[in-house]
């Protein structure tokens, strides 16, 4: 029998909420909580009730990048509103970025200009005003809403840090979206950190690999 993963996600909690008459049931995921470089960014995707799944819609870090570009496309096609959100790497160095992610969530949710209840990735969150809310964990694995949300974080933090690598090629973030690589460390060392770097993530990074000998 295939696994959860292979099924990709399904719509059981939604249509509980659905049931109940809360029709604007929200996803929310977010993208970027381990790189060393970049902002943390969160999407919330409004799914409208009784919609059919997508096909291949699962957990955004299973999926190729051409793969959750095609998807978002989709993604956006259904949706009936669709907010994206970001904490900066002055937000995550001042508040962590657990609490940076969840800031990120909530500028997300205020984008999609209200609904009933939001699923959201993760643990339950304190520390924000997420309005009605379940925490799911894993919540990419069983929840399509969740899972379309992700990819839609996803893709729109890779183009961002696409963009910034343009003005920024030296550490590779075309490719390795700004998360720890040997190259990427290596090419810090080098060049040093710029603005959009953590600077603790970058601090561990870098006593993590030392340096290479020749």
């Amino acid at each position: 029998m295939a696994g959860p993963h292979l099924q990709g996600p399904h719509l059981q909690m939604e249509c509980s909420l659905w049931d109940a008459g809360k029709l604007r049931v929200v996803g929310v995921d977010e993208a970027g909580v381990g790189p060393l470089a970049g902002p943390v960014v969160a999407a919330a995707c409004l799914i409208p009730p009784r919609c059919q799944t997508i096909g291949g819609v699962r957990d955004s870090k299973l999926l190729s990048p051409a793969r959750r570009e095609r998807l978002y496309q989709e993604i956006v096609r259904q949706a009936v509103a669709i907010g994206v959100g970001a904490a900066s790497v002055r937000e995550i160095d001042r508040l962590n970025v657990l609490r940076a992610s969840h800031l990120a969530m909530q500028r997300a949710l205020a984008r999609v200009g209200g609904y009933d209840h939001a699923l959201v990735d993760g643990r339950p969150i304190r520390d924000v005003d997420l309005g009605p809310h379940t925490a799911v964990v894993d919540g990419d694995a069983s929840s399509y809403a969740i899972a379309c949300a992700s990819i839609v974080a996803k893709v729109a933090r890779d183009r961002l840090m696409r963009k910034l690598a343009a003005r920024y090629p030296v550490y590779g973030w075309d490719h390795n979206a700004g998360y720890c690589t040997r190259e990427h460390v290596e090419a810090i060392r080098a060049h040093g950190p710029c603005a959009h770097h953590r600077p603790l993530f970058v601090a561990s990074a870098l006593s993590h690999y030392p340096p290479v000998r020749s």
